[in-house]
């Protein structure tokens, strides 16, 4: 038992690399006061790999290196345990092939900590052959200084803080949304943060941001489906507080489609009926209502059609019909024109502002939004900080996001918001906190 302990301490039992292993504990644990990070997670296996990663500005390769040595020290203590030759060729096989694939992150890695150190690449060399030793020259020696420290990534990101609110209306949607979080390894993980806003009765509004801006996540935290820190309220209704009255309030329509493809488009729509429509609501009505839906969404036609008949544009509008039987004030939609043509693409997108002019508030996300923008009033514009926190870059009109960005199409604003890495102009930090101070102005 003591030798497996060794293992997954160590990764090893031999005592020449605890001897090692235990150097480099004590030189990560310097290097990680020095970058701000607690100097204890040093002793942690795995988790300090991450935390190395960390330091050297390389966190997604780092979850992705611990991961592995995760399962190579799974692997190290089932070749241990193994009784005959086979079985241990069965663990020493991937172990040497996981070997391989850590070396490449090791790397990445060294990089990334040459750079921040400030330190020539002949450097690199130790980090991969003997790292405890330039772990502890790093980690204890006075000159060795890391340029930057994990929390001055977040001291830059707290200075964007608007620290504004909205007052909440008696009607429209008012969100006071302070964070969403999530423990991500061994870390609290920001994924929205600081959004504040008030949208009409009445408004059409685009959700734009690039991939993992937190789109989904922020509608999520809206229509109470995963609960933020936040306030959010509708129409003076209080959709966190009271759950169960305002979910018939608010429709949700996600990109994929939830239908049973042998059902018709009437079964589809009086089945939906019964669990989004308030239960005393009496038949009567309640077949009335799906009646109405039908004819508002041109599906009467098709009522008695299996809906694996349908066409892709009918399968979208009855998707949308089924949240609509509750005739919500608040109507979201994920990517509702996904996989649709421009017609009717556009089409559907006229259905909606339709609706919007009924004094609704209709939120939609597309991937194709400036073929359709001419029908939004408003923009949302979610954007990854320098901490890959979800931040809000702009709320506003159409046209005043033009000027603020300096931007004609919408397209080209996700551009400049995004990521260099993502090919994009990397300009979301610049962007956050002006509009931060458009809020406080």
């Amino acid at each position: 038992m003591l030798n497996v302990l060794l293992i997954i301490l160590f990764g090893s039992y031999s005592t020449s690399n605890v001897v090692m292993e235990a150097l480099l504990i004590a030189g990560l644990y310097g290097m990680f006061n020095k970058s701000g990070i607690a100097g204890w997670w040093a002793a942690v296996p795995c988790a300090r790999n991450y935390m190395l990663a960390r330091c050297a500005g390389k966190e997604e390769e780092g979850r992705v290196y611990s991961v592995l040595g995760f399962v190579t020290m799974l692997l190290s203590v089932g070749e241990y345990l193994a009784s005959t030759e086979n079985l241990i060729m069965m663990f020493t096989i991937p172990t040497f092939a996981l070997e391989i694939i850590r070396l490449i992150y090791m790397i990445r890695i060294t990089g990334g900590l040459l750079e921040v150190y400030g330190r020539r690449r002949a450097w690199g060399w130790l980090w991969v052959l003997f790292p405890f030793i330039p772990a502890l020259i790093w980690g204890f020696g006075k000159k060795y200084q890391p340029e930057w420290k994990v929390e001055d990534i977040r001291r830059v990101s707290r200075e964007l803080i608007s620290g504004h609110t909205v007052q909440g209306m008696s009607d429209g949607l008012t969100v006071n949304l302070e964070e969403r979080t999530a423990t991500e390894f061994f870390q609290k993980k920001y994924l929205l943060r600081d959004i504040h806003m008030y949208v009409r009765p009445g408004h059409m509004v685009l959700l734009l941001g690039g991939s993992g801006a937190g789109k989904t996540t922020f509608i999520n935290a809206v229509n109470g489906y995963e609960k933020a820190k936040a306030r959010v309220s509708l129409n003076g209704g209080d959709i966190y507080g009271d759950y169960k009255k305002m979910q018939y309030e608010v429709g949700f329509v996600p990109q994929q489609e939830l239908m049973r493809g042998k059902d018709t488009v009437y079964h589809t729509l009086t089945d939906a009926s019964k669990l989004r429509m308030p239960l005393n609501v009496s038949g009567e009505d309640r077949t009335a209502r799906v009646e109405e839906v039908m004819d508002i969404f041109g599906l009467t036609p098709v009522k008695g059609n299996l809906v694996e008949k349908l066409s892709g544009g009918q399968k979208k509008r009855l998707s949308i019909a089924m949240e609509f039987l509750s005739n919500p004030s608040l109507f979201i939609l994920d990517e509702p024109d996904s996989g649709l043509d421009g017609v009717m693409a556009r089409e559907l997108m006229e259905q909606l502002r339709k609706i919007a002019d009924q004094g609704k508030i209709v939120i939609v996300i597309t991937h194709t939004p400036d073929r359709v923008i001419d029908l939004f009033d408003d923009v949302i514009v979610l954007a990854k900080d320098s901490e890959r926190t979800g931040r809000l870059a702009w709320f506003g009109p159409v046209e005043e996001a033009r000027k603020f960005f300096g931007r004609e199409k919408m397209e080209q604003i996700v551009m400049a918001v995004n990521r260099k890495e993502e090919g994009g102009e990397g300009r979301a930090d610049e962007f956050i906190g002006r509009f931060a101070e458009v809020q406080h102005g």
